[in-house]
């Protein structure tokens, strides 16, 4: 007899997570425990770890006696996100013109030529990983577990906003643009690549409608499933 391997609070996380990154997991959809137990067939103790856990990464509110909702960031929200964004990556481009090696620069490109692909085929989820993915790839290389986290963070909050306020279900952050900042990077042009970041995202916040609320998908179950 096979023993059932267990996932983990962690892998619980991950999965809601990439959820909100493929915009298939909407605001203020409402994460039920039992059903999450079910869905991952693990206690529900351990949902409620996860859910904690997420809430304290500013993804999820617990409203005493209600339950546990996907956060619905505010016009606020979305304006601090991107705020904060452009200090960040500004700092991470900086870092990465000061040093970086053959071996970075390749993963970079290799990167973006998925991007490319991806685009090509029109392969919606995989454009959306791809295009959060290579920002979190350059804080990655970078080296800084703090600069990491708190990308991976902005990320996922970045995705909340673009659920909510996108002006269409497409999502793309842009190869072209990616690519441009690598060869500036590769360049050692920190005001350029600096300069090409603060474009990018200033480019991927003019797409957002801050006026328009979208409707969330209540298909929990579908929202969780794993990726293709």
């Amino acid at each position: 007899m096979t023993e059932r391997i267990e996932i983990s609070t962690q892998q619980i996380v991950e999965r809601v997570w990439l959820s909100i990154a493929e915009r298939r997991l909407r605001p203020g959809v409402q994460l039920k425990e039992e059903q999450l137990a079910s869905i991952f067939d693990v206690s529900r103790a351990r949902v409620r770890q996860a859910l904690v856990a997420l809430e304290r990464d500013g993804l999820v509110t617990i409203i005493p006696n209600r339950g546990a909702f996907v956060c619905q960031p505010s016009v606020d929200d979305a304006k601090d996100v991107f705020h904060v964004r452009r200090c960040v990556e500004r700092r991470v481009v900086e870092r990465l013109c000061e040093a970086n090696t053959k071996a970075d620069l390749t993963r970079l490109r290799s990167h973006v030529a998925k991007e490319r692909l991806a685009n090509e085929k029109d392969m919606t989820t995989d454009i959306i990983k791809l295009s959060g993915g290579f920002h979190l790839l350059l804080a990655e290389i970078v080296g800084s577990d703090f600069l990491f986290g708190t990308m991976r963070d902005l990320i996922a909050r970045t995705s909340l906003i673009t659920a909510v306020y996108r002006n269409n279900n497409r999502f793309n952050c842009g190869p072209d643009e990616h690519a441009e900042i690598v060869e500036a990077i590769a360049k050692g042009d920190s005001e350029k690549a600096i300069r090409l970041m603060e474009h990018h995202l200033e480019h991927v916040e003019s797409e957002l409608d801050l006026n328009e609320i979208r409707r969330p998908s209540n298909d929990l179950r579908a929202a969780l499933a794993f990726s293709a």
